[in-house]
């Protein structure tokens, strides 16, 4: 059993208007991912998506990227990113996958994964450029409980904890210090992050800041190919 990891893929088979074929790279996203997705990956491997997965406005619009994503081999553990309006409640995204039988699809939130030796934490986070500082503490504050209560799960399963955001917590000379302080906390040695696209990718390689190795895995910056989790 191997983990993979790849965030944003921003499918659109039920909201085809926002499809991604119209910005420079993304031509064909959709059959890219699918095509890599299945070279790579076997049924027994699980690949965590974190976050942005579709442009769905609702939870029943939601279903047609699911149905593709449960078409490719393995386990896929979600978690929320900033574009995922179809997000709700567990409970109703759960009964969604049951009514589609759609059953190789789980959510990561307020839990953890055990895959290999590796246990699957994390939470959203929370990004520099929020506007309204004391919104901005506020859903900080509680992203760092999420992810708190997520790595203490993590931890009960045994596995080395890995932590998957959709937000980076650190990028240039920004540091998001509650979420940060949490990876330092629990001595967490990996964290992989999506959200950042375009040009903005080509200055985050793999890089350390006070013993976290972080990576980027929004699917453009990995060619909309999933990366093997590694320590």
């Amino acid at each position: 059993m191997a983990l993979y990891v790849i965030a944003d893929l921003h499918l659109a088979f039920g909201a085809p208007e926002k499809t991604m074929d119209v910005f420079p790279g993304w031509h064909g996203y959709a059959e890219r991912i699918r095509d890599n997705w299945t070279r790579i990956v076997r049924p027994e491997d699980t690949v965590v998506l974190p976050g942005d997965i579709s442009w769905a406005m609702g939870i029943r619009n939601a279903a047609a990227d699911f149905k593709f994503l449960d078409a490719l081999p393995g386990t896929k553990l979600i978690g929320k990113g900033n574009h995922d309006y179809w997000w709700g409640t567990v409970k109703k995204m759960t009964e969604m996958l049951d009514a589609n039988g759609l059953s190789t699809i789980r959510f990561l939130f307020n839990n953890a994964y055990l895959c290999d030796g590796i246990s699957v934490c994390g939470s959203r986070g929370w990004f520099f450029d929020a506007q309204d500082a004391e919104d901005n503490a506020k859903v900080i504050a509680r992203e760092a409980q999420r992810l708190k209560t997520s790595i203490e799960t993590g931890l009960t399963l045994g596995g080395e904890p890995a932590v998957f955001m959709h937000y980076p917590v650190v990028m240039d000379d920004k540091t998001c210090e509650p979420l940060f302080r949490v990876l330092q906390d629990y001595r967490i040695k990996r964290c992989y992050f999506g959200h950042i696209h375009g040009d903005r990718t080509g200055r985050l390689a793999d890089f350390t800041v006070e013993g976290v190795r972080f990576s980027l895995a929004s699917a453009d910056f990995l060619d909309f190919t999933p990366k093997k989790v590694t320590f």
